[in-house]
């Protein structure tokens, strides 16, 4: 049963230095104080330490649950909307109600099916355009910190790819310690939650809970059914949109945004590095779980360190680890030559930062697409 553990240890550690960065500066483009950005971080350890566990240990299936790394791309690029981190909770709220309804009423899910995959990966790829520039931009900026991370997150993609993200976090880290300190070390508190009463704005409601739910779904939540499922797992998508939505829903509340299933930390959990036999693998999952548990009682730790550090180096680290969901998501969208023009167009719009009545670029690029395809299968 050891390498269940191991794998599942791994997964966990993967997952939370991977991309915990990327979740933090969403929260931040928001418009969260430090302390909101922590707790909405534990918020997320906590709901994917526990749903997760609940799943693998119900269904035997090593069902892994995972913060929405694309919907914090979007959060990041969208911008703080009027009303501020308030607003962005009601949006939070809305975007998880969304999911409870895709659970609820089947009809809805299969409307959110129909969104062709060339034009919902065009959306996605516009959305993490931006963030992935700011690599480039670092090094321009702040070569001293930036080209560090860069070298380690390169050369740890030769040695083994599983490792170059969290290996140009701990570099990240190391340059601020050697170079000028992280301000506020020695005054770290113990990790906390924080209430967070949400507000309700039109244009986060279309502009952010909208796209947020989307790109969920068509980034997380529907590859990590794809992976299960190629592994010999079905779970059941309506019981795994109600609970993660209602958990979501919860959550939110002290700042958390949507919690899905797992793609990449699945993968490493499902497959057979995990153990030969499917039917141990759950204890991976479960192991998994526990980890992220863990995570959330040094996320208040990794909020600090963020805080403390220049906005655009940890950009820099997320659009690292974004830079592989980049490839995939423009490979996907150019698949299909009769959708080209449309995919490129909502891609383009999604990418341009457009904001029309409050309502950010991800929507418009979707409705720009959308239409430009309608208008061709017309002709």
């Amino acid at each position: 049963m050891l390498q269940p553990i191991l794998l599942g240890l791994l997964a966990a550690f993967v997952g939370f230095a991977s991309s915990f960065a990327v979740v933090l500066a969403g929260f931040a483009a928001m418009g969260a104080t430090p302390e909101q950005a922590a707790s909405g971080l534990i918020m997320l350890c906590l709901l994917m330490g526990l749903l997760g566990a609940g799943f693998s240990i119900i269904w035997r299936m090593p069902v892994s649950i995972a913060w929405s790394t694309p919907g914090a791309a979007l959060l990041v690029t969208t911008g703080a909307p009027e009303g501020g981190f308030a607003a962005a909770v009601g949006a939070f709220l809305a975007a998880s109600l969304l999911l409870v309804a895709a659970g609820l009423w089947r009809p809805f899910a299969r409307a959110v099916e129909r969104i062709p995959p060339p034009i919902a990966a065009a959306m996605l790829a516009g959305v993490l355009l931006d963030l992935c520039l700011a690599p480039v931009r670092a090094v321009g900026a702040l070569p001293w910190l930036a080209l560090p991370v860069v070298l380690a997150w390169a050369v740890m993609l030769r040695v083994n790819r599983l490792w170059a993200v969290p290996a140009a976090v701990l570099v990240a880290v190391a340059a601020l310690l050697l170079g000028p300190g992280l301000p506020g070390a020695g005054s770290w508190e113990p990790p906390r939650l924080v209430w967070v009463t949400p507000g309700f704005e039109w244009g986060a409601m279309v502009g952010i809970a909208l796209p947020l739910f989307l790109v969920t779904m068509a980034s997380q939540n529907l590859p990590g059914y794809a992976v299960l499922q190629a592994n010999g797992y079905k779970p059941e998508m309506r019981s795994v949109f109600l609970v993660t939505g209602g958990g979501s829903f919860l959550g939110a509340f002290f700042g958390g945004q949507l919690v899905n299933l797992a793609a990449i930390t699945a993968a490493l959990c499902a497959g057979p590095e995990s153990h030969p036999d499917p039917k141990r693998r759950w204890v991976a999952g479960l192991v998994a779980s526990l980890g992220y548990l863990g995570f959330a009682m040094v996320a208040g730790v990794a909020a600090a360190v963020v805080a403390a550090a220049p906005p655009l180096l940890i950009q820099a680290v997320a659009g690292l680890a974004l830079l592989a969901s980049l490839a995939g998501a423009l490979t996907a969208a150019m698949s299909s030559e009769a959708l080209r023009v449309p995919a490129i167009v909502t891609f383009v719009v999604s990418a341009s930062g457009l904001s029309v009545a409050g309502i950010g670029a991800a929507f418009w690029g979707l409705v720009a697409g959308g239409a430009l395809m309608w208008l061709l299968r017309a002709k």
